[in-house]
């Protein structure tokens, strides 16, 4: 079984600097950090759980709530939070919103990430505190114990639709997806305030409307398929609609993107494959970072201010057919 002294001579560094990098020290330099988690992965160590957290008594057992097992990207957020609770030493419970209040106590866990809608505001902002924190992921709230992590949904899809645009797209529809969710408000607004820019209006029958699964694109590109009006292009709020759609329209003839263009939000695994132009999320390092400050606020060296990351545009040619206009 691996040692944190052979660790630390495979580092270069003494056992107290990889005893600090693994308990998230501000003492040690990121790259120095990065390399001794890197080490810990290759060398597959496994730190003992009997330390910090269970000799205090407390928990040392993380809480992740989320939705859907049937959405692809929740794998790698999990991936990421996995990572990062093994190196930490803790442990992981899995749970969707029905059951999670009884698992948010102190006794049972020593803190939280969430990644559910149907988890009230009220009940985090109830179980958050100082001595039990808690990180929400894609939802801002204000509270002393409660830590949000936030995509920059729109500056990303203002970047794509702008994109689409100088590509020569006019004629836009939108599937949204939960519309109380506010990944689908920011993401709605960036696209219309770009069109409205550009004189661009989506009439009512391109408004369609999904819940992020596959099932709800393929339902919404069936019932656009009742118009002999088709737009050029569909703007869908994730990546599984956009599945869904595409399967939709080969299915009764239509090519993509010859007759129709579709992109996508996420850059799930099959995206780059079906060639979709998307948006890529990096959702892996977004369960990692999450899981990193929900265990520095735990140990009482982390904050509770918000983050907000970026993603970036993936351009690909196999759901859009248009190539810039400069370059035409």
């Amino acid at each position: 079984m691996i040692t944190i002294k052979e660790i630390a001579k495979a580092a270069g560094v003494s056992p107290s600097t990889v005893s600090n990098a693994l308990n998230g020290k501000p003492n040690v330099s990121e790259q120095v950090r990065e390399r001794i988690f890197a080490l810990c992965k290759e060398l597959n160590y496994q730190p003992n759980p009997a330390s910090k957290g269970l000799k205090s008594g407390k928990s040392k057992t993380l809480l992740f709530v989320f939705s859907d097992f049937d959405r692809q990207f929740y794998l790698q957020i999990i991936k990421g939070i996995n990572q990062y609770t093994n190196l930490r030493g803790y442990d992981l419970l899995v749970c969707s919103a029905k059951s999670c209040a009884k698992f948010m106590h102190p006794s049972i866990t020593c803190g939280s990430i969430i990644l559910d809608r149907r988890v009230h505001d009220q009940l985090i902002l109830q179980k958050a505190s100082v001595d039990y924190p808690i990180i929400s992921l894609d939802r801002p709230l204000d509270h002393e114990g409660a830590k949000s992590i936030l995509l920059d949904n729109y500056s990303v899809m203002n970047e794509l639709i702008e994109g689409l645009y100088q590509r020569g797209y006019r004629k836009f529809a939108y599937l949204a997806g939960v519309e109380a969710t506010l990944d689908n408000q920011e993401r709605y607004k960036a696209m219309m305030d770009v069109l409205t820019a550009h004189g661009i209006k989506i009439p009512p029958e391109y408004h369609l409307h999904g819940d992020y699964t596959e099932q709800s694109g393929y339902q919404a590109a069936k019932i656009l398929l009742l118009s002999k009006r088709l737009p050029e292009i569909i703007i869908s709020a994730n990546d599984d609609m956009a599945f869904g759609m595409i399967n939709a329209f080969q299915e009764n003839g239509l090519r993509v993107p010859e007759d129709i263009a579709v992109t996508g939000f996420d850059d799930e695994k099959p995206a780059e494959a079906l060639g979709l132009t998307t948006i890529s999320v990096p959702n892996f390092e977004r369960g990692y970072l999450a899981t990193q400050h929900l265990i520095n606020c735990i140990d009482g060296e982390g904050d509770f201010s918000p983050v907000t990351i970026n993603a970036s545009v993936a351009w690909r040619n196999g759901t859009i057919g248009k190539e810039l206009a400069a370059s035409e």
